[in-house]
């Protein structure tokens, strides 16, 4: 009685009220359960929805018909999106199923994620830009169709301000210069491996969208010219540069003089920079907030140190690969107490002084990466947890000479820790995870190569650190399926997991990973005792699983392939190489997993050639890469080469 008359108290909620409630729920595991309560709190959830991530390209009218008042909508995990998919969801898909109009869906839309929809041109942008008036931010990187005539299309969108063309390889000067006309409010923009465009794009681009606050051209073989072009936006707030190989400290002494609200720089892995095009950079914007070069110096200069005296603003900085003494940490330290993040992977010279300095003053570090930093010990690890309460993020894989006691401290003061990084320190063991088990907010663990762990470890993780989604075990012997099982019972947020040669894992381990009903990316490479029994109990349970690495699981039968086939609808990726697949499991798996977009399928002892081109011909509508056996270059038909060539597939042959 007392439970129905609480059930009738809050169906009695003003709908106001319930709109309010719904707009508190940030999960949306608990916006689902609250529309599964009834109608009402499923319509109130079809009114108020602003954002949409579509994983089925089937379900997208019923979906868009469901939620007429989208502001957002992210097609990146529809790959077969394509101009008669849009002509058809623009026409058909309004108020009403029978609606003959534009679909209304489209009207608010202000954010649209098209990200690898490769079957997409011309025409079907040139719609969607028409149907959507209130367009601000469109994404349609790594779309290996897009050229100049989609970017002439997406011109239209007049009010355009964000843009991601990152590896649209067909795009020159001529289709940026499309977008640069059209789409002159534009303040954000990333051209990540658009090899074709060069300096004449770059500089009609900073002509004519003044406004730019965000650049990314990294990976371009664009020169210094460029840079003397982009000095001249006076709103520009972040520069990507990353992997210039023709910029060089000429090129940054333009950046000095121009660009006078830069906030962050990204000049890592430029060939031809120096400390010298830093100073210049440094010394032109002394509110630098992020300064990232890692893997361009060779040393960490007197001068460039005299320079960073005066960033009393810098908050992150990443100088990864270089040389740096015990004095530079002092300088940084005495100088840039506002930094948060400092990058040193593979930095030479680092010790436990120099790290016992850094943190003495630099107390607000919340991300410290001292990736094959191999001096660190104990001392070092304990000077940061004592010093830096606030650490969320701590990478010291290759770190050999860290053991119990540097984890010790960490459990003790380290309590916001949410992501470290231990791959490879083989001081690690049991009672240093116990330790370590004592952040509760534990989020990221990778553990691969420690082969000092055993279940008992896992124990302790799996008791206490309940909000981990990502672990790796790569390798890690000493791991079996007692420590799963405490792993499946506390870790129910487990969403990536690396299980890798860890040769212990039978299908009964196997059987307590399919009760994370959260897992969406698992490795097993090289489980030589599961069979097809413990892949069924993964497909089964693990319902949104995407990504799957089985290479080297020779004793899986075709039973664990048919219920692979059957449930795991989700599944993105696979690498079914080395395995004892036969054809017809190979053609049911291939063609049942309608959004499998990545295969590898080499040396498939149990499939013929005739298997595997069928296998092909199931998916060729929808694969994008596939990795296959050299041999069979010369023995595949022709005919399935050219269609899948056709449709954008890149082929790789080992």
């Amino acid at each position: 009685m007392l439970s129905f008359q609480s059930s009738k108290n809050v169906l009695s909620l003003a709908e106001d009220l319930l709109f309010r409630i719904y707009e508190l729920l940030a999960a949306e595991s608990d916006r689902k359960s609250f529309r599964l309560v009834c109608r009402e709190f499923r319509r109130i959830d079809s009114l108020t929805r602003r954002h949409l991530r579509v994983i089925r390209i089937e379900f997208l009218p019923i979906l868009l018909r469901k939620y007429p008042r989208l502001q957002s909508l992210d097609l990146s995990a529809c790959p077969r999106i394509d101009d008669g998919v849009v002509s058809l969801l623009l026409t058909r898909v309004g108020r009403g199923s029978n609606s003959p109009s534009l679909g209304h869906w489209a009207w608010g839309l202000k954010s649209l994620v098209l990200s690898r929809a490769t079957g997409l041109r011309f025409s079907g942008l040139e719609m969607l830009t028409r149907a959507c008036p209130c367009l601000e931010s469109v994404d349609v990187s790594y779309c290996c169709g897009f050229g100049d005539r989609e970017a002439a299309a997406l011109s239209s969108a007049v009010g355009l301000r964000e843009l991601n063309m990152d590896k649209c390889l067909q795009l020159t000067d001529v289709g940026l210069a499309k977008i640069a006309v059209g789409c002159s409010k534009l303040e954000k923009l990333s051209l990540k491996w658009c090899m074709e465009i060069t300096d004449l794009g770059i500089d009609l681009l900073c002509k004519k969208c003044v406004d730019l606050k965000y650049l990314d051209v990294s990976y371009l073989k664009v020169t210094n010219e460029s840079l003397h072009s982009i000095a001249s936006l006076l709103k520009l707030e972040v520069l990507g540069l990353m992997a210039c190989p023709l910029i060089d400290d000429v090129g940054l002494q333009f950046i000095e003089r121009g660009c006078p609200s830069l906030k962050v720089i990204d000049v890592s892995r430029c060939e031809g920079v120096s400390s010298s095009g830093l100073i210049y950079v440094v010394r032109g914007h002394r509110n630098l907030l992020e300064l990232n070069a890692g893997y361009c110096l060779s040393e960490l200069s007197t001068a460039l140190l005299h320079q960073m005296k005066n960033l009393n603003h810098l908050e992150v900085i990443r100088i990864d690969g270089a040389r740096i003494s015990e004095t530079s940490f002092q300088v940084i330290s005495a100088n840039c107490k506002s930094l948060v993040e400092i990058g040193l992977s593979k930095c030479v010279g680092v010790t436990n002084m120099g790290i016992m300095r850094l943190v003495s003053a630099c107390i607000n570090l919340r991300v410290l990466n001292l990736t094959c930093c191999h001096s660190i010990t104990d001392t070092a690890i304990s000077a940061i947890a004592y010093s830096c309460r606030s650490l969320v993020c701590l990478k010291v894989e290759s770190c050999n000479m860290i053991t119990e006691k540097g984890l010790c401290q960490l459990g003790s003061f380290c309590l916001l820790l949410e992501e470290i990084d231990l791959t490879d320190c083989c001081g690690v063991n049991d009672k240093g995870l116990e330790y370590l088990s004592r952040c509760s907010e534990l989020s990221c663990l990778k553990l691969g190569l420690c082969t000092n762990i055993s279940n008992k470890g896992l124990s302790y993780i799996g008791s206490n650190c309940l909000k981990i989604h990502e672990l790796d075990l790569y390798r890690c012997t000493g791991i079996g399926d007692d420590g799963l099982e405490a792993l499946s019972n506390g870790c129910k947020k487990l969403r990536k997991l690396n299980l890798s040669y860890c040769n212990a894992v039978s299908d009964r381990g196997l059987a307590y990973i399919g009760r994370l009903e959260e897992l969406s990316d698992l490795e097993m490479r090289a489980l030589h005792k599961i069979t097809g029994v413990g892949l069924e109990a993964v497909a089964v349970g693990c319902k949104k699983l995407a990504d799957l690495d089985m290479k080297h699981c020779e004793k899986v039968g075709d039973s664990g392939f048919w219920a692979l086939a059957y449930y795991s609808k989700n599944l993105r990726q696979i690498n079914l190489s080395y395995c004892g697949i036969s054809d017809m499991a190979l053609c049911m798996v291939m063609g049942n997993l309608s959004r499998l977009q990545e295969a590898k399928l080499v040396h498939l002892s149990n499939s013929t050639v005739e298997g595997v081109e069928l296998a092909l011909r199931a998916c060729c509508a929808r694969i994008k890469k596939v990795k296959l056996f050299a041999p069979l270059r010369f023995m595949l038909s022709s005919e399935i080469l050219e269609i899948l060539h056709a449709r954008g597939c890149i082929i790789r042959w080992d």
